[in-house]
């Protein structure tokens, strides 16, 4: 890997979202090496991925180079690998471009679309938890529309004009309300030969509220925002299967549709090494005490969405959200700086900043610790917050324009397909 021998401690970090950045920045000035390894060079604003897909955003707008963020920091060094084994036996790092060893150890290699063994759902469905995935989903979309002009089958039609999304958490009541004004604003404008009147948008959640995460008040205003705008909620059910074309539930109810996006579920992205029935939790985490420690390693950690640290707050672990991976990535670099000076290290305290979902043109939900509101107060602090995340001064200035020109003149201008997606079918 060509990574400099050196006298400081080496500490590699698999995994550039949120958790492994927050970390490589605390680290990056102090006396340590610090290995980044991803398979990406870049880091995923994540939370707006709904907005590639839909043609709010380009790609480049959530993205960041992770050597322009990590650049001018000494004994930084970042490599694009793809981490296949974990030797925890010889502290080593097995990757497809070599083998790396190390001294700490931390996975922030977050986490995958889980399908719940679901085979056929993972092989025809659409996920939204990369820049790629997101772009496919953008063309798939786009192309369904053309080709929904062509076709004379008017079963064929509906099916293309038909979106069916799994999963009423905020990637899915986000990515809902933004179809939901594609089809007000966009549709009719664009395609005028297509009686857009048909298109439908199916929310579906196997519980008895949207958004369970967030308060009760949250979830009936976010469910009041989307029926409002159209969107048909469906509570309460099940989706078993779909196989391209049909999508079936655990009651009576079914979909024909083109357009199938899962976002019900995700878990840990393992690795080899890490992986067995003794460091995995229900989820496929990796249970950690308090300190982030892997189980059994004093000198193996694990932060951010692949983390399971549990305690009575929450016994599953704390939420896989943005927070949780950057306050850990945090302390634990502190906590890496106390045990090289022999210090006990301290344990992690979340510290909850409250959850938001923006349901489209002036709608947003937020719940903070003292404080809940709904409404356009709350799309404004939706966005002044994901502004403030977002890495890089270029893509602030350049998500902030692109939100004012769609909000003036309700229009997505990135609805292009620039790369053609080509749909899996069903064999006979």
């Amino acid at each position: 890997m060509n990574i400099p021998r050196t006298s400081y401690p080496r500490v590699v970090i698999i995994g550039g979202g949120f958790a492994g950045i927050s970390l490589a920045k605390k680290l990056s000035k102090q006396e340590v090496q610090v290995v980044l390894l991803d398979k990406h060079n870049y880091h995923t604003f994540q939370p707006l991925l709904y907005q590639v897909s839909t043609g709010g955003l380009e790609p480049d707008s959530i993205a960041y180079p992770i050597r322009k963020i990590l650049k001018n920091f000494t004994n930084f060094h970042f490599r694009l690998a793809h981490v296949e084994t974990i030797d925890t036996e010889t502290s080593e790092v097995i990757t497809d471009i070599g083998v790396l060893k190390f001294d700490y150890l931390v996975l922030a290699s977050g986490s995958k679309t889980n399908y719940f063994g679901n085979t056929e759902i993972e092989q025809y469905s659409m996920a939204m938890k990369t820049i790629p995935q997101s772009l496919n989903l953008r063309s798939l979309i786009l192309e369904n529309f053309e080709e929904a002009l062509l076709t004379s089958d008017l079963n064929e039609r509906n099916a293309l004009m038909n979106f069916v999304i799994v999963g009423a958490g905020p990637t899915g009541v986000e990515l809902a309300g933004a179809l939901a004004e594609i089809k007000k604003g966009i549709l009719p404008k664009d395609y005028p030969d297509l009686d857009t009147r048909s298109v439908q948008i199916n929310l579906i959640q196997s519980g008895d509220r949207i958004l369970k995460e967030m308060s009760e008040k949250a979830s009936e205003k976010a469910e009041d925002f989307l029926e409002k705008l159209g969107v048909n909620v469906w509570k309460n059910v099940r989706v078993t299967n779909y196989d391209g074309k049909t999508v079936t539930t655990n009651s009576d109810l079914t979909f024909e549709t083109a357009t199938f996006i899962w976002a019900a579920g995700v878990k840990g992205a393992t690795i080899k090494g890490l992986d067995g029935n003794e460091f995995v939790t229900k989820g496929n985490r990796i249970l950690v005490n308090e300190f982030n420690q892997v189980k059994g390693f004093k000198h193996i950690f694990a932060i951010g969405d692949v983390a399971c640290m549990e305690n009575d707050e929450f016994p599953k672990g704390l939420p896989m959200m943005a927070q949780p991976a950057i306050q850990q990535g945090h302390q634990l670099g502190d906590n890496i700086l106390r045990l090289l000076e022999n210090k006990p290290m301290k344990s992690f305290v979340y510290n909850d900043k409250g959850a938001m979902a923006t349901i489209g043109r002036n709608k947003a939900v937020v719940d903070l610790k003292h404080y809940k509101f709904q409404g356009v107060f709350a799309w404004y602090v939706w966005m002044f917050v994901h502004l403030f995340f977002l890495i890089g001064f270029r893509n602030r200035v350049v998500v902030f324009i692109n939100w004012v020109y769609n909000y003036i003149r309700f229009d997505r201008e990135a609805r292009l397909i620039i790369r053609p997606f080509k749909k899996k079918l069903k064999r006979a």
